[in-house]
């Protein structure tokens, strides 16, 4: 009688195998039916260009990193973040300036321009990171910052490094271009305005003669008025011209009435 209830108890039990192992297959496969069903969204979102500021500049360099700055007041060094450091040089000006984001929310860790005064070397006791100091700008306002960044290998940490001086020698010959560009323009603009005023001093001179001449006449009418004597003219009213004639007349017809009585009285 074992014998016989032993094979049972075991065929039921590969039985519910068997059928656990359908449900599971009938299950996934309902999940993975499209039904067809569609869903429209809610809210419907317009794609916006978004501008990083990077698109008028070239990528010299771009690997991943880990970046520290020191904290002045705790004197230890504090994590900025880790992402990716670029070395973007600007296509109209040339300008060179040093970037990194973090990688998910690309917030601006470092922000500062590659100039000449900035010296990089490396960080004591590990050749996967080095340490310079730069006046930064992401936090929106300039800042001394000193920065140490740390690289995967050892590969990275010294491309790195070498970009970075080949950029900095490159800003000085550009400096010192832009040097004598600059003297050589101040020297031209120099000579243009000296020959501009040599034009100009002929026509002063001319100007002063003409103006040295009327002064002459001017002075020579004024000798002429003094020589001359002034005549002072004063005219008769009408009016009185009237009674002058007049009185003239009384007297006449007076005269001539006392000749008239001495010619009787003879």
């Amino acid at each position: 009688m074992a014998s016989t209830e032993e094979p049972t108890v075991e065929a039921a039990a590969s039985k519910k195998e068997v059928g656990g192992e359908q449900e599971s297959a009938t299950a996934a496969a309902a999940e993975d039916e499209d039904t067809g069903a569609q869903v429209a969204p809610i809210v419907k979102l317009q794609e916006v260009a978004v501008t990083t500021g990077e698109e008028n500049e070239n990528v010299l360099l771009n690997l991943k990193c880990k970046l520290y700055r020191f904290d002045k007041e705790g004197n230890q060094w504090k994590e900025r973040g880790v992402g990716t450091v670029k070395l973007l040089e600007h296509k109209e000006t040339g300008k060179v300036r040093l970037v990194m984001r973090q990688s998910k929310t690309l917030k601006i860790c470092a922000n500062h321009l590659v100039i000449p005064s900035i010296t990089i070397q490396e960080h004591a006791g590990n050749d996967k990171s080095c340490v310079w100091h730069a006046a930064d700008f992401a936090d929106g306002e300039l800042k001394e910052e000193t920065f140490c960044i740390r690289f995967p290998s050892v590969e990275d940490c010294k491309s790195f490094k070498q970009t970075f001086k080949d950029v900095s020698e490159s800003q000085v010959k550009r400096t010192g271009e832009t040097e004598e560009d600059n003297t050589a323009a101040n020297l031209i603009q120099k000579l243009s305005v000296g020959e501009k005023d040599q034009e100009e001093k002929p026509e002063v001179k001319e100007a002063s003669a003409t103006e040295e001449k009327k002064d002459g006449n001017q002075k020579d009418e004024n000798s002429a008025d003094e020589k001359t004597p002034h005549v002072t003219c004063s005219f008769v009213r009408p009016s009185s011209k009237i009674r002058w004639q007049k009185g003239c007349s009384a007297v006449c017809g007076l005269l001539e009435g006392c000749l008239l009585v001495v010619l009787k009285m003879r």
